[in-house]
């Protein structure tokens, strides 16, 4: 059998120039390929070593830091370089704050050719730690190990895990002992609830074998002060179950809300599973100038709240609003953005395909005793049509907040035909976002547009455009 060729080439004194996509280094090779690095910042000078090669570049790994970039700073977390929560600890705030925002206008204008009227500047987090108010943990009792463990030749008997998974390995979980993404007391939950488990023989699961007790845990904080814990087991096991459950009540009982599932299924997925409340009430509450949401386990909700604020915000102002418009919010979720708008508005009509959601929404407006509001649930494509609109009205402003994926062509092609005053686009992906601009360009002219931060540490970043009808 042949021997696979080693096609791995090292390249010295790279300067890594820029940050690309998913926010790794980009560099040049001496053959004229582009090099894509993992773990370095821009400024960085290195010798790297290729692990891909494709036509027209190289992934690659550093091998040796010839020289640090002045945009470095020390990593605040322990598990930095190993988890793959926070890829940019080691860049300093400000100045991923510019990539941030020279990858969203990079998009507008290469992918989308669109002339921004006025381009405010991105926004950036005032927390840029401890800024999420729901994470989601695996359990494993086959754990990550480190290379010192590795090379230390022990037996290492103790490899149940409460933490995130590595990077591009599902099976594989990272114990975490601090995570600096949710503020006090998700540490000291996740940290109490291993311990206990442990101590007390609960099988940790075993995704490869699908066997064991114990498989995730969401805790969900607000504003409010109020926190929720949601235990999920792979099978119903109701002395160990309750064990742990007091324990936690006994520990933290302070708890809003603590609940269960029973998931016997393949993946860890809650949506289509029976959610158990075991002890405190099935809900907790976040608040947003003055408006109440109720947030329940399955419900989606911006998951950095103080900022998400500040989003909404921004998404008000390029509205326009004076009270006398009909606005319509696709992709409504919770209807959260809808809510935040109403005051300024004749009416809203939220859309939206998860019909969950939309009974949150329903909930949350009566909740806060809105009434210019109205939430219909259904595939955008299909439900957003011209009987749709000749039966709820001409709407004066569209906002639209769609997935990373953008909008569906058709979605596109109803909304030229409908021609709103103004259109308001929230993006999480500031591509899929350009390549939809560029199909409303000969329709509408894009006014305004602000980047928001809502993931410090990380390469993701938010978009918000107004475009206005051209005349």
């Amino acid at each position: 059998m042949a021997r696979r060729k080693n096609t791995k080439k090292t390249f010295e004194n790279i300067e890594v120039l820029d940050a690309g996509s998913k926010g790794k280094g980009i560099g040049k090779a001496s053959d004229g390929r582009v090099l894509i690095i993992d773990q370095v910042v821009p400024g960085d000078v290195v010798d790297v070593t290729t692990y891909k090669k494709r036509k027209s570049y190289y992934q690659a790994k550093p091998l040796r830091f010839v020289e640090l970039s002045p945009k470095r700073t020390e990593p605040v977390c322990q598990h930095f370089g190993v988890c793959g929560g926070c890829k940019w600890q080691n860049m300093a705030y400000e100045h991923q704050l510019y990539y941030k925002e020279k990858e969203v206008l990079e998009n507008l204008k290469r992918i989308g050719k669109i002339d921004v009227a006025e381009t405010k500047p991105i926004l950036g987090s005032e927390k840029i730690y401890f800024y999420r108010n729901k994470m989601e943990f695996s359990f494993s009792n086959s754990r990550w190990l480190t290379e010192s463990e590795i090379s230390s030749g022990t037996d290492i008997k103790d490899k149940n895990a409460l933490g995130f998974h590595i990077p591009g390995m599902w099976d594989k979980i990272l114990n975490l002992e601090k995570c600096h993404l949710q503020e006090d007391p998700s540490n000291d939950i996740r940290n109490k609830i291993r311990d206990f488990a442990t101590k007390n023989n609960l099988e940790f699961f075993n995704p490869r074998e699908q066997i064991g007790l114990l498989r995730t845990l969401m805790i969900r904080t607000s504003s409010t002060g109020e926190y929720m814990i949601l235990i999920q087991f792979y099978q119903e096991n109701k002395a160990k179950r309750e064990l742990l459950l007091d324990y936690i009540i006994q520990e933290f009982p302070d708890v809003t809300s603590l609940q269960y599932v029973i998931n016997e299924k393949g993946n860890d997925t809650i949506y289509d599973q029976e959610v158990i409340n075991y002890f405190g009430q099935d809900f907790i509450y976040e608040e947003m100038e003055g408006l109440k949401f109720k947030i329940n386990a399955k419900s989606f909700y911006q998951t950095n709240s103080e900022q998400a604020y500040e989003l909404y915000k921004i998404t008000r102002e390029f509205a326009g609003l004076t009270g006398d418009e009909l606005v319509y919010d696709l992709y409504t979720g919770t209807g959260t953005i809808a809510q935040f708008v109403a005051k300024k508005a004749k009416h809203v009509v939220g859309i939206e395909a998860v019909p969950e959601a939309i009974e949150d929404a329903k909930a949350n407006a009566k909740l806060n005793g809105i009434e210019n509001t109205s939430f219909f649930a259904g595939d955008m494509k299909k439900i957003f049509t011209s009987g749709f609109i000749a039966e709820h009205g001409q709407p004066d402003v569209i906002i639209t907040d769609p997935p990373r994926e953008g909008m569906h062509k058709e979605v596109v092609e109803q909304i030229l035909s409908v021609k709103p005053k103004r259109i308001v686009y929230v993006s999480c992906n500031s591509a899929t976002q350009a390549r939809d601009l560029q199909l409303m360009d000969a329709f509408y002219q894009v006014d305004k547009s602000q980047a928001v931060d809502m993931f410090p540490q990380t390469h993701h970043v938010e978009n918000v455009v107004c475009l206005r009808l051209r005349e």
